[in-house]
């Protein structure tokens, strides 16, 4: 009697186990999911990415003609400066005591001019009496005229160290911001070899220009006037818009590749944008607005033998000079995409403009309500009419079945 109760409760278990098994292991069937577009209008454009700094329009470099030491210092980074301000004043006490000697080697000279034309005066009337010789005459006519020379000579000179003087004046030469001080009180500056840069002004920094590097292979596109964008490190969410301003000519390589200097101005108003920073630049080569678009996706679809199985495809041998006759002035291509009406996949041809690789415009040959296949994608569902184990109890007062669909509600 144990023997059979054994039996009995080992077979349980066996159909228990064996319906679990069934129900985590059935047979899953298979449906196609057709993933579609409609045709849309909206903007494609065509850009190119780069990086610069951001600069301002002018800046000049204030510098001195002359050696000394820094006597004053009278403007700091960031100041405002005006057109012919004092920026800074270098010792003048050398230069001043060059003038004044200067200006007595000047007195000299004229009190000699003096002696020596009276001296020719005196030596031309003896020989026009006959009491001296030619070469006499001549001497003192040499002597007045040598005087006379030096004198024009000194006052060269001391106009020379007045002009050096004037330069221990340092002015700004334009209206605008300083940007950087390169000198402080009490420190020398020798100009003998080079001007050194003792201020650095930019004109208005609320016109500010990105200077960026645009490689070779991107250039082509490029042109003056085409809109850009750009952002920086600082403001991560803002957007600034600018204009290609200039194309530089000269190249330079790096890295081995070749690039262009491309000056785009940008407006400032705000003055968020600071000299220095580093910009990502894109510029748009080409714009086109309010054109028929299609995801660039749609143009590599190819149905294959599952859909096969599912939908009728029809291959239409269609090419441009077929359905396009009289586009053969437009400067696009020909391109296929598959068109799903009802059970049907048909092969449309289509003429393609502008790509941005995301999307492309539809020159001819689509409407938008043409419904294009994009792609397709294989959902898996168990055989069953649901998921739940069928060894699973259910809550008291339910069904697995909605009222209305073959069972009363208790």
């Amino acid at each position: 009697m144990k023997t059979r109760k054994w039996i009995i409760w080992i077979f349980i278990i066996a159909v228990i186990a064996l319906g679990a098994w069934w129900w985590k292991f059935r047979p899953e069937k298979e449906e196609l999911a057709l993933t579609t577009e409609h045709p849309y209008y909206g903007n494609v454009t065509n850009s190119v990415t780069a990086t610069g700094t951001v600069q301002p329009v002018d800046t000049v470099a204030v510098g001195t003609q002359v050696s000394g030491i820094i006597q004053k210092v009278y403007v700091d980074f960031n100041s405002p400066v005006k057109k012919g301000q004092l920026l800074a004043q270098l010792d003048k006490s050398l230069l001043n005591a060059q003038v004044a000697q200067i200006t007595a080697n000047l007195q000299s000279a004229k009190a000699s001019v003096v002696y020596q034309k009276s001296n020719y005066e005196r030596q031309n009337h003896l020989y026009q009496v006959g009491a001296i010789s030619k070469a006499e005459q001549e001497a003192a006519l040499y002597q007045f005229r040598s005087a006379t020379q030096a004198v024009s000579s000194i006052e060269a000179q001391l106009r020379s160290a007045l002009k050096n003087l004037s330069y221990t004046n340092i002015y700004s030469p334009i209206q605008g911001t300083v940007l950087s001080r390169s000198v402080s009180e009490g420190q020398t500056v020798a100009a003998s070899l080079s001007t050194p840069t003792l201020f650095s002004i930019a004109k208005d920094l609320t016109k500010m220009q990105v200077q960026a590097s645009i490689d070779e292979a991107d250039i082509g596109g490029v042109r003056k006037g085409q809109r850009a964008f750009f952002t920086v490190d600082a403001f991560p969410t803002d957007t600034f818009s600018g204009t290609v301003k200039e194309i530089r000519l000269r190249s330079y390589v790096s890295a081995n590749v070749v690039s262009y200097v491309t000056i785009i101005e940008a407006p400032n108003p705000d003055l968020k944008l600071k000299p220095g920073m580093t910009a990502s630049i894109t510029v748009y080569t080409k714009e086109l607005n309010n054109v028929l678009l299609l995801p660039a996706q749609a143009k590599a679809f190819r149905p294959d033998s599952v859909l096969a199985k599912k939908y009728i495809v029809e291959q239409n041998p269609n090419t441009r000079k077929t359905l396009f006759p009289q586009n053969d002035s437009f400067a696009s291509k020909t391109d296929f995409v598959w068109l799903k009406k009802n059970n049907r996949l048909i092969r449309q041809a289509i003429l393609t403009g502008l790509d941005d690789e995301t999307q492309v415009q539809v020159v001819a040959g689509l409407n938008p309500g043409d419904e294009v296949v994009l792609g397709y994608e294989e959902v898996k569902k168990k055989s069953s009419a649901t998921a739940k184990s069928p060894f699973m109890p259910t809550r008291p007062g339910r069904t697995n079945q909605r009222p209305g669909a073959g069972a009363q509600p208790r």
